[in-house]
């Protein structure tokens, strides 16, 4: 029977996060990892944890700060059951989720799926339930049923409340599990959502009063919530003939559990669960009434978050297409684009600039070249030295670029990195020929990042240059080419290897190592991968397969190899290549 793995988020704005380790999960800085920390101490792809044959692991990927098990630090470790890992100044935990027996289905996310009769469910449509929860009982006279409805409905308007004012989802599932667990005798709290299949649910939040108990989940009673939008309570559980197997659905032998619908606009995103260990008939229909309540708000807090994931994804989308527009148009600096924007983003974070400026720096960087669109391909793309006429010609980048982003206005913050990185320290740079700290912060950041990078990649008519060679020559430009401060943080970058694994060549030497065809940059990767493997270059974030050739690994763009494997309709001869 397989092994289940997860991950609980034991600090941080996602607190109480559960994460499923299903194939290889990630962590870092940057939003396109499985978990990410915002937190100025975690490197943008920090550690990475997965299983193999031997069990499972997590991995240091060159980050700035390191990683600690048990307080110590590692670089690579196999994960036992219940130690704490140390992330920046985040930690989470690991649990090992093995089935609890043979007669039970593990469905990897704490659920222990069993063969359940009807006889002790109580079940109602949510929209019934909801209808009776404003509804005082026409004989409630006495101060304690008065002071019980003041409560319920204190809650609702707090969870509200929470949304209109909250912009971070976690925070609106604190407060929703704050006052089920003030108002409910609740010792376990789950928010599971659905994945984009419809079909399969994950635990996106978790509440629990003793952080050391596996929390095993009935799926008969969520999928019952969840797919036919029903709201379901069950009191006495070990007693019950639908647990024919004669264990606890819960680890810490439940008694009461109670489970509503997360519906919005009649969709079902997923379920609201509360569990109780021993104490039968724990929660009443007044405890339903409010789980219910309290659901709604949840709904659209989720929802009004995909919402806003979307557009960000999509925002993200758009700057990369832009960026790598530009990319294809300079095929000899291809890669240059995502390294300047690695480097800047690590410098900028050792300045001490906070996450939202981070996030800013990494915009920027992307768009920093914008302005080549207007470049003559045949300026762009020549393999020597510019004449001054085509140099004069390249210098109006920056303004060109600068002009496209003023058409949109989410952009005009991003309008410095690429209009003021060509100008120096001394005045002689272009544009505008501004002088030391009349350029702007954004401009002289992408400016050392710029030269670094130009400096140790290869073009065709040199090679690329010792990155030790470039810091050197970069440091005789202080105060003369570059802000001295910018200087000193890049060489500071490269001393803690914050820096190293972005160069294009680092890791060009190493036996288990390939070029990303997409930007050139030679990735490293673990020695157990084998060809067919997928890796993601740290630098474009392209997902690569790997592939081994004449005793040496090349890679290929995941999507042209899927393309290259998929037979199109009508042409027998690409059948014939897949039999």
């Amino acid at each position: 029977m397989a092994d289940y793995d997860q991950l609980i988020l034991l600090s941080g704005e996602n607190k109480g996060t559960v994460v499923t380790v299903n194939g290889t999960v990630t962590v870092g800085r940057h939003p396109g990892n499985t978990i990410q920390f915002n937190d100025l101490q975690v490197s943008r792809r920090h550690a990475e944890i997965y299983r193999n044959k031997k069990g499972i692991f997590i991995k240091d990927l060159d980050s700035g700060n390191g990683i600690y098990v048990n307080q110590e630090r590692i670089k690579k470790h196999e994960l036992q059951d219940s130690e704490i890992i140390q992330i920046g100044r985040q930690q989470l935990q690991y649990r090992y989720m093995p089935p609890e027996d043979e007669g039970s289905e593990f469905n990897g996310l704490g659920f222990v799926e069993r063969d359940l009769t009807e006889s002790r469910i109580d079940a109602q449509k949510t929209d019934d339930i909801y209808r009776t929860f404003f509804q005082v009982a026409e004989k409630t006279t006495s101060e304690k049923d008065v002071k019980e409805i003041e409560q319920r409905l204190k809650a609702v308007y707090t969870a509200n409340q929470a949304i209109s004012s909250e912009c971070s989802l976690k925070k609106v599932f604190d407060t929703i599990m704050d006052q089920i667990f003030i108002l409910v005798p609740a010792h376990n709290g789950l928010i599971l959502l659905a994945k984009d299949d419809q079909e399969e649910l994950s635990t996106e939040y978790l509440r629990t009063t003793n952080p050391t108990t596996k929390i095993q989940v009935s799926t008969s009673i969520v999928n019952r919530c969840f797919k036919n939008d029903e709201s379901v309570i069950t009191s006495n559980a070990p007693q019950d003939n639908r647990f024919e197997a004669g264990m606890s659905i819960i680890s810490g032998n439940i008694s009461s559990a109670m489970c509503a619908p997360l519906s919005h606009q009649g969709e079902c995103l997923g379920v609201l669960y509360v569990g109780n260990h021993g104490l039968n008939d724990a929660f009443t229909n007044n405890d339903l009434e409010l789980l219910v309540a309290l659901a709604g708000p949840a709904a659209t807090a989720i929802k009004n978050a995909q919402y806003l994931a979307m557009v960000e994804q999509t925002y993200h989308d758009t700057l990369s297409a832009l960026a790598n527009a530009i990319e294809l148009r300079d095929h000899y600096t291809v890669g240059h684009t995502w390294r300047v924007t690695n480097f800047a983003v690590e410098i900028a974070r050792k300045l001490g600039w906070n996450e939202e400026k981070l996030i800013e720096v990494e915009r920027g960087g992307v768009l920093h070249d914008i302005g080549k669109i207007a470049v003559d391909n045949a300026i762009l793309s020549k393999p020597g030295p510019l004449t001054d006429d085509e140099y004069n010609q390249m210098k109006v980048h920056p303004e060109r670029g600068a002009d496209l982003l003023r058409e949109v206005k989410f952009l005009h913050p991003i309008i410095p990195y690429c209009l003021f990185h060509h100008e120096r320290w001394d005045g002689t740079g272009y544009p505008y020929g501004l002088k030391g700290l009349d350029i702007p912060e954004e401009g002289r950041l992408i400016a050392v990042a710029d030269a670094f990078d130009a400096m140790t990649s290869t073009r065709p008519y040199r090679e690329s240059m010792n990155p030790e060679k470039a810091l050197e020559i970069i440091e005789q430009g202080k105060n003369i080419l570059f802000d001295p401060n910018m200087v000193d943080m890049l060489r500071a970058c490269y001393k803690e290897g914050r820096i190293d694994k972005v160069l294009q060549n680092y890791y060009q030497k190493e036996a288990h190592s390939l070029a990303c065809p997409f930007c050139g940059t030679f990735i490293r990767f673990d020695s157990n991968m084998n060809p067919g493997d997928e890796i993601q270059c740290h630098v474009c974030h392209k997902n690569i397969c790997i592939i081994q050739k004449d005793g040496g690994f090349l890679g290929s763009l995941v999507s042209a190899v899927k393309e290259e494997h998929t037979p199109s309709k009508g042409d027998p001869s690409l059948l014939e290549d897949e039999y």
